[in-house]
């Protein structure tokens, strides 16, 4: 009998090769008319392949094993077992689906990106309003209390203490830095309670403290120089566009 494997001729009826130990199966000795059997781990293989897109390729990795192993044991069976195709299925199709994610994933990143900084600005504006819309309802109590804005020389310190305000209100989020990135229009003191309603009252700027000025220290740098949020005298907030900063009333 011939070793299928190395191709030592054996005794008949030998039942491992004498040089390579291999297992050998004699033909006499087969049923008549006995097919070989479709491996059930290439099979698997295959199935879990298909799966491997929709289970963002959880069963990838045990495809590919899988058919690893089915094809070790079809090569092994001398005729026994079928299916190879299975197995070569089972470990292209996890195997280029994963190559495909790699390559497409950091274009995906990139394309998202943008549009994930604009809602984070978005979001960081956002709140910017809300905390100017805090500071502007503190002022506008403290004015109602003592007839006129508190000094621009001291404006946070005066609300910190006059009115029911945190040290958080004082802070854009999209600024790196604070204590307060907020400042006092310096001639609204001129006007006091009879200042025009669409004078700018607060105005975002650089970090700092109790700071009052004009467009001189203005920045729009918080909000990547889209604009920036202004509190004006009667009260309501707006986000103004860069371009049309130079409209505002000082």
């Amino acid at each position: 009998m011939k070793c299928p494997k190395c191709g030592t001729e054996n005794p008949d009826g030998a039942q491992l090769c004498r040089s390579c130990s291999w297992v050998l199966t004699s033909t006499a000795t087969q049923a008549p008319g006995s097919a070989a059997k479709t491996s059930g781990l290439a099979i698997t293989s295959l199935v879990l392949a298909i799966l491997s897109p929709c289970t963002c390729f959880i069963t990838a990795i045990p495809a590919i094993i899988l058919g690893i192993v089915a094809l070790v044991k079809i090569s092994k069976s001398v005729g026994q077992l079928k299916g190879s195709g299975f197995a070569i299925a089972g470990i292209a199709v996890p195997s280029i689906c994963l190559l495909i994610a790699l390559l497409v994933s950091p274009m995906m990143i990139a394309i998202m990106m943008p549009a994930f900084n604009r809602a984070k600005g978005h979001a960081q504006q956002v709140l910017c309003t809300a905390h100017l819309r805090q500071i502007g309802i503190a002022m506008e109590l403290y004015t109602e209390e003592n007839n006129q804005y508190p000094a621009a020389d001291k404006w946070c310190d005066l609300l910190l203490e006059y009115a029911e305000i945190t040290k958080n209100s004082f802070r854009c989020p999209g600024a790196p830095e604070g204590p307060c990135n907020y400042a006092m229009n310096k001639n609204i003191e001129e006007f006091g309670k009879d200042a025009p309603s669409d004078m700018v009252l607060l105005f975002e700027t650089s970090p700092g403290w109790n700071q009052a000025g004009g467009p001189e220290i203005l920045t729009t740098e918080n909000h990547q120089d889209d604009g920036c949020n202004i509190l004006f005298a009667d009260g309501h907030v707006e986000f103004v566009k860069t371009e049309n900063l130079d409209d505002l009333k000082w």
